[in-house]
């Protein structure tokens, strides 16, 4: 267990590997699931500010579920989580013409159309983060779904928390991950 400041972050962070495969799991990870991705607060009422702007990138049917729920719905687990079409594609999701699943939140981002990149808990995956009380754990997921990336990060030698670097100083900031990196750097064998 690694610990910096408030936040207690599994060892397998940063001894896994880990880099997305997307031509061997299609994105299955914006498909499967029980319900969305779990959202912040902040992101809420961002995802209701940006919608106008990137309701032109969604799928029909993802936008019908959107206007049937709206831009979130509520999880018993993981409280406001984006809304999902037929109890499995995420209603923000795309898929492009090789059959790959991905955000449409994100392709707006990259054209410059918002300048919010994506929910946290997508940019982070396959790290999941668990807020308690007085700290937060940050915790590295293991889904049969994402073996080709497992496969992948050994093969390329990119532990999880390198992988997610961008994802970690956006939720963290740079001296967050600067610390994580020096702690894995001086833990590696």
């Amino acid at each position: 267990m690694i610990i910096i400041d408030d936040k207690y972050i599994s060892d397998e962070v940063i001894e896994e590997q880990f880099v997305c495969n997307l031509s061997a799991c299609k994105g299955a990870c914006c498909v499967a699931g029980d319900c969305g991705a779990p959202l912040e607060k902040q992101e809420v009422k961002t995802l209701k500010k940006i919608f106008p702007k990137i309701k032109s990138y969604l799928r029909e049917e993802g936008i019908q579920e959107i206007a049937a729920t709206g831009t979130n719905t509520i999880d018993d687990e993981y409280g406001y989580v984006t809304p999902i079409v037929n109890k499995g594609i995420c209603a923000y999701a795309v898929i492009d013409e090789r059959g790959v699943v991905g955000c449409g939140i994100e392709k707006a981002y990259n054209d410059g159309v918002i300048d919010f990149k994506k929910p946290i808990s997508c940019h982070l995956y396959p790290i999941r983060i668990k807020k308690y009380e007085s700290f937060e754990a940050v915790n590295y997921d293991r889904w049969d779904i994402c073996a080709p990336a497992c496969r992948n990060g050994k093969k390329l030698q990119v532990p999880v928390y390198r992988f997610l670097k961008d994802a970690l100083i956006r939720k963290y900031g740079e001296e967050f991950y600067s610390v994580l990196d020096k702690i894995a750097k001086k833990a590696k064998p």
